[in-house]
């Protein structure tokens, strides 16, 4: 992953937060500074992450509109190389200056396998290159390069209906993913301040603080529970809803910093 100047800055104020936490040790805002301080230094790549799953699902739905476009004008019997010239200042997004450099490369004698190559190298996405390769392939092979052209506009469509629908479908175990998370989290601090002290208070271990610390070690066991089922629900969410386990850590990282801002306030306020 490239380090970016923001990554820098959240790496430099976590370390600076957690620095500073030192000088609170022993207090009840240790672990809070701690937890913000490491939410700092990651944010930003998560931030990174997120918005390239972002950017790869919109290069998906542009190179749609491209392939769409470009079917049309073979159809029509314009050559395959003179269409993506063609088309070249057609509005795509992302994929804009990928098309324009395309079309450039053509103009000046570049082998269209060649500018097709280019093309999947430069937009590093996997079912892209697989249909460019495809388009490469019957274009050297000399078959009926607009069926081609329409198999794979076909075949994109259906994997892009696919994916919203599927998205759409499973949009409402998501919320409900998260209401179960939080339940699970006012149950699990329900246990800390209210169960917990009074067993201690019934076992009559109130004086000597022991029953107190174990219930304290017993709570802090919950929370990193959470942490670790907010990790791996955001996961399963993401591979659920969108097909892919990467676009849960948005999910993770969501999760995560709920349960440890809600828990550690709520130690902060009550305990």
């Amino acid at each position: 992953m490239e380090i970016k100047k923001i990554n820098i800055i959240g790496i430099v104020t976590g370390i600076v937060l957690l620095g500073c936490s030192f000088f609170l040790f022993g207090t009840k805002w240790f672990f809070l500074i701690i937890g913000i301080g490491i939410i700092s230094g990651v944010s930003p790549f998560v931030y990174s992450i997120i918005k390239r799953n972002v950017i790869a699902s919109e290069k998906e739905e542009m190179f749609l509109e491209f392939m769409r476009n470009l079917a049309e004008s073979v159809k029509i019997g314009t050559p395959i190389s003179k269409s993506i010239v063609n088309v070249r200042k057609k509005p795509y997004g992302v994929l804009s200056e990928n098309v324009r450099k395309m079309a450039n490369q053509i103009l000046i004698g570049i082998p269209l396998n060649k500018a097709l190559e280019t093309f999947a190298k430069d937009v590093k996405n996997k079912n892209i290159s697989r249909a460019l390769k495809l388009i490469g392939q019957a274009e050297r092979a000399g078959g009926d390069i607009g069926q081609i052209l329409e198999s794979v506009t076909n075949a994109v469509t259906i994997s892009d209906k696919l994916r919203k629908e599927r998205k759409a479908a499973i949009s409402n175990l998501v919320v409900q993913g998260y209401i179960i998370f939080l339940i699970f989290i006012v149950i699990v601090l329900v246990m800390q301040f209210k169960i917990f002290p009074m067993i201690a208070g019934i076992t009559g271990a109130g004086n000597t603080g022991g029953a107190q610390i174990n219930a304290q070690e017993i709570g802090n066991s919950f929370i990193y529970l959470m942490l670790v089922q907010g990790f791996f629900s955001g996961l399963t969410i993401g591979k659920l809803s969108e097909g892919d386990f990467k676009k849960g850590i948005k999910h993770s990282f969501a999760l995560m910093v709920l349960a440890f801002m809600i828990s550690t306030a709520a130690n902060v306020v009550l305990g």
